[in-house]
């Protein structure tokens, strides 16, 4: 396939115009095509979005562990301009995960829309104390030989994993598991020496940055400002407006720049569907009618039920630079799992992961290794 007159912002993410050729799902050529294709004039092709921390959407949940929940998150999310993503689980006990880690190991290669490019395993080896809406009757020390064993039943699928480092002697579990995913810290009561020793022990990722974790004083810098002063820890935002506010938000980007903010939706099963009650992690949530997230009974905010694509036009409102808000929504969360030479931006031999907006950021048409979702 080829793709005539196409606006699209490269590798360096630049604007450019060229013509594209699409082969066996991957961008083949990119350059002036004598060959007659379809004409793109008119639209602008961002790279594929890639959330890699979404629990789910239109009713479906990863921790479902169907094939239903999965295919309804996976067509949400592409409908969305979103065509790769990392299902996460919540914080639960061992045969219950393994369920559902051997559910997204199945499911991949089969999905109706967005690439499972990965799992993100969210607890149980998090602080009780900031556990946030992670059901704490599960939460237990991080065990290597657990680990192990959900790390086989994906399928080596697991990218990410959230840690709190000073709820266990945990050391030794972060540089065991640094050696096969991404390990994040989050969830967590640790100080700033703690963040470090985690830090120096292999967590190069912050879960969530400012919710459910210490934050940053002019005498302590807890966990927020000890990651936020590592150039090497790459952190998740959850830019619905109401997880973090706007002003905090421009701050932080400016400290984290171009390169190491990850744009996450973090949303659950009301995403796509709006007010009403519902199940996460075994727990009741409530979304509010206009609501931006739900919460707990008591309150306590849980997760988002936004999607990635509206987040980054909300950064654009917020005065975020495009090339800032876009990174941090396609190659930044590829690289935090170690996909970027595969999908996150629009490159020869990468896979033709494309969506197509309007001068008014309208999705128009996206394209999913190459083919019309």
């Amino acid at each position: 396939m080829i793709l005539k007159n196409v606006c699209f912002y490269n590798e360096l993410f630049e604007k450019e115009a060229a013509d594209l050729r699409i082969e066996n799902g991957k961008i083949a050529e990119i350059g002036i095509i004598p060959e007659s294709g379809r004409d793109m004039s008119g639209l602008t092709a961002l790279p594929g979005f890639v959330d890699i921390h979404i629990h789910g959407a239109m009713g479906g949940d990863f921790c479902d562990a169907s094939r239903e929940s999965l295919d309804k998150i996976s067509a949400y999310l592409a409908k969305n301009g979103i065509t790769s993503f990392c299902p996460a689980t919540m914080t639960l006990g061992f045969a219950e995960l393994e369920k559902i880690m051997k559910a997204g190991c199945d499911y991949r290669g089969g999905e109706v829309g967005a690439k499972l490019v990965g799992i993100n395993m969210e607890g149980p080896y998090i602080s009780c104390e900031k556990k946030g809406a992670q059901n704490g009757a599960f939460i237990r020390k991080g065990s290597i030989e657990e680990f192990d064993r959900l790390f086989e039943a994906s399928g080596g699928l697991i990218k990410l994993i959230t840690v709190a480092p000073e709820a266990f002697d945990s050391d030794d579990f972060i540089a065991h598991a640094s050696k096969k995913c991404t390990v994040s810290i989050g969830h967590t009561a640790a100080n700033a020496e703690q963040t470090l020793r985690g830090i120096k022990a292999g967590i190069t990722h912050a879960t969530h940055l400012f919710n459910a974790m210490t934050g940053m004083t002019h005498r302590e810098a807890g966990a927020v400002g000890t990651v936020l002063d590592n150039i090497n820890i790459s952190c998740e935002l959850i830019c619905d407006s109401g997880h973090i506010c706007p002003a905090v938000l421009r701050n932080t980007f400016k400290i984290l720049g171009e390169n190491r903010a990850c744009v996450i939706s973090d949303s659950m099963r009301a995403a796509g569907l709006g007010a009403g009650e519902y199940e996460l992690g075994g727990q009741q949530v409530y979304v509010k009618e206009g609501g931006k997230y739900a919460v707990l009974a008591n309150s306590t905010i849980a997760a988002s039920i936004t999607n990635v694509f509206e987040e980054f036009k909300n950064l654009l409102a917020f005065g975020i630079d495009f090339k800032t808000a876009l990174k941090s929504c396609t190659i930044n969360p590829a690289r935090a799992i170690g996909l970027d030479s595969q999908i996150g931006s629009i490159a020869t031999g990468k896979a033709a992961d494309l969506v197509f907006v309007d001068g008014e950021m309208n999705i128009r048409e996206v394209y999913i290794n190459g083919t019309l979702a």
